[in-house]
């Protein structure tokens, strides 16, 4: 079974055959990927590459771990599965829309992806759609305990 290795601290100028390049010297590679800016072009500073088994992914550790890169030490480790707020577009649409279809049936609504709620429009920051969850729904439950404390201390001012 293949591992995906996470590749980090690259060089802004790296592009995946030179990534490529660096593994396959010292064996067998399935794939690699480096991770760009959309508006730049650069490298974001991280990447991936693709072994054939859990031994090998081991060994390029061990050997490209701290390894000079560039101008800097790359960090390699097993890569961890995506979270929800790094979906791709179409993954985040399918979770959207699955979250609206389980709140209609069960009568309450979930809170969108980090991803989904920096979107805002075009050029946005993103506050409209932070603000609809918050307002359909009462306050987001991740805030709710300081919103509670904050309400106490102000009662607390007005009363004093």
């Amino acid at each position: 079974m293949s591992v995906r290795l996470y590749v980090g601290n690259l060089p802004e100028e790296v592009d995946r055959q030179a990534l490529e390049e660096l593994f396959t010297s010292a064996g067998e590679v399935i794939s690699t990927k480096v991770i760009r800016d959309r508006k730049t072009g650069k490298c974001r500073g991280f990447g991936f590459v693709t072994v054939n088994t859990q031994e090998q992914a081991e060994q390029y550790i061990e050997k490209f771990n701290g390894h000079s890169f560039g101008d800097a030490n790359l960090r390699i480790e097993i890569a961890q599965p995506r979270d929800k707020g790094e979906e791709t577009d179409s993954s985040a649409a399918s979770a959207a829309h699955e979250a609206k279809e389980s709140g209609e049936k069960s009568g309450e609504s979930r809170a969108p992806s980090k991803k989904q709620r920096n979107r805002g429009g075009k050029g946005g920051s993103g506050a409209s759609a932070t603000a609809e969850v918050g307002s359909a729904s009462g306050p987001d439950p991740r805030w709710a305990s300081q919103l509670q404390r904050i309400k106490e201390q102000l009662l607390q001012a007005t009363n004093s």
